[in-house]
C-alpha cells in the first residue's frame, strides 16, 4: 500500500516537474529558446533540488561575471543530469556572487539559438550540459573565440575557449551495479539507458560488470529508450523488464528515467537505482541507491576558474579517487553488509586493483559478449 501511494504521489511530482520544465516530454510546449530564465528574481521557479537563489546575488569576487546555462532536451527539473548542473550554478552564485541564468531544450533545434542567445547577452561562461550540445558548441565556440565555453560529457572539441567537463560514471555505474547483483532476490535484473552511444555505453559496461563480479549467476535485461525525456517509454521498458523477472532497475536515462522510478514503485519487490544524483527523495522506499557524477561540483569549479583566470581549455575529468562520481549517500534501504562490500570495492577501484572497463574490448576481455547495446 506503501509504495502505491507513493507511486502516485511520484506520478503528481512528475507532472509538476514537466509543467515547470517544459522540456520533459518530447512532445511537451515550451517557451520560445530566446527566452531566457534569469535566477535573480523572484518570477523564476528553481528546481526542486539545490538552495533557491537569492533575489540578488551577494557581493564577492564574481560579481562581475555572467554565466549562462543550457539544458538538452531534458529540461532542468529532470532529478538528474540537467538539475545537478544547474545546483552547482545556483551555488556558484551563492557563494562566488556571479549571474547567472539557465535556458531550456525542447528540441535539438533550440540548442543553436539558446547559445546565441547567451552570446547576445555577453555571458562571460556558456555551460551547456550533455553530448548532444556538442556541435552546436563546437560551431559557437570557432566563431566566437572570445567567449568561453564548457561543454559536459564531450571531450570532442579540440577548442582553447571550450572546457570539456568528463566523468568516469563507469565507476559510479560498476559500484550500484554491484549493489544490485549483491541484493536482487530472482538473480534477474534490468538496464534503461536513454541512448545507445560510446559515452552513453559507459554506464551499461560499469553496471553489468559490477553486478557480475558480484552475482556471476544475475541475468541483465537491457533496453535502449532511444530518448533522455520519454518518461512513457522509461515506464513501458521498466515494466517489460518486471514482467520478466526482474526486481531491480538501473536507469541511465534523464527524464526518461522518470517513467523507470514510477513504474518500479507501482510493483511490489521491485526497487530502482538511480543517476546523476541522490534520486532517493522521488521515491525514499523504492530508490535503494543512484550513480552519482558530481556534475554540480564540475560546473562549480569551472565557475570558480573562470573568477581566478585559471579556467582553460581541453578536457578536465572527474574520477572516484577525486570524488568526481560516487554511489548516493542515501543508503537506508542497503543492508550492512552490501555496503560494507561497496565500501571495499571502491577502495580496490582506487587503488587500482579493481579495474572497471571502460571500452566494448575491456568489457568482452572480462566477461565475454554480455553488454547488448555497444
Amino acid at each position: 500500500m506503501k509504495k502505491k501511494i507513493l507511486a502516485l504521489l511520484l506520478t503528481a511530482a512528475m507532472v509538476a516537474a514537466m509543467t515547470a520544465c517544459g522540456g520533459g516530454s518530447s512532445d511537451a510546449e515550451t517557451e520560445a529558446p530566446a527566452e531566457s530564465s534569469e535566477q535573480t528574481g523572484d518570477d523564476a521557479e528553481a528546481p526542486a533540488e539545490g538552495e533557491d537563489a537569492e533575489a540578488e546575488a551577494p557581493a564577492g569576487n564574481g560579481a562581475d561575471f555572467k554565466i549562462g546555462l543550457i539544458t538538452d532536451v531534458g529540461g532542468v527539473n529532470d532529478g538528474s543530469f540537467n538539475q545537478s548542473s544547474w545546483a552547482g550554478l545556483q551555488r556558484a552564485m551563492d557563494e562566488l556572487g556571479v549571474e547567472a541564468s539557465y535556458l531550456e531544450s525542447a528540441t535539438d533545434a533550440d540548442y543553436v539559438p539558446n547559445i546565441e542567445t547567451f552570446i547576445d547577452e555577453e555571458c562571460d561562461l556558456i555551460i551547456c550540459v550533455g553530448y548532444m550540445l556538442a556541435d552546436a558548441t563546437r560551431t559557437a565556440a570557432e566563431a566566437n573565440p572570445d567567449v568561453k565555453f564548457a561543454i559536459i560529457d564531450d571531450a570532442t572539441i579540440e577548442l582553447d575557449n571550450v572546457s570539456c567537463l568528463m566523468f568516469k560514471q563507469e565507476q559510479a555505474s560498476y559500484l550500484v551495479g554491484y549493489v544490485a547483483g549483491l541484493m536482487t532476490q530472482t538473480n534477474n535484473i534490468g538496464f534503461v539507458l536513454g541512448m545507445a552511444n560510446e559515452n552513453m555505453n559507459l554506464f551499461g559496461y560499469g553496471y553489468c560488470a559490477g553486478a557480475l563480479d558480484a552475482n556471476p549467476d544475475v541475468k541483465i535485461q537491457q533496453i535502449n529508450a532511444n530518448s533522455f525525456a520519454d518518461p512513457a517509454t522509461g515506464k513501458s521498458s521498466a515494466n517489460k523488464c518486471i514482467t520478466d523477472g526482474a526486481d531491480i532497475i538501473f536507469h541511465a536515462a534523464g527524464a526518461t528515467g522518470q517513467g523507470v522510478i514510477e513504474a518500479c514503485s507501482e510493483a511490489d519487490g521491485v526497487y530502482a537505482i538511480g543517476v546523476d544524483s541522490d534520486q532517493a527523495h522521488l521515491a525514499p522506499e523504492t530508490i535503494i541507491t543512484s550513480a552519482m557524477k558530481r556534475v554540480d561540483n564540475a560546473v562549480f569549479d569551472s565557475v570558480q576558474a573562470l573568477i581566478n583566470g585559471t579556467l582553460e581549455g581541453g578536457v578536465h575529468t572527474y574520477d572516484l579517487a577525486a570524488g568526481g562520481v560516487d554511489i548516493a549517500p542515501t543508503q537506508d534501504l542497503l543492508t550492512d553488509d552490501v555496503i560494507k562490500a561497496v565500501e571495499e570495492v571502491k577502495a580496490k577501484i582506487i587503488s587500482g586493483e579493481v579495474t572497471v572497463p571502460s571500452t566494448q574490448a575491456e568489457f568482452e576481455a572480462a566477461h565475454g559478449d554480455v553488454y547488448e547495446l555497444d
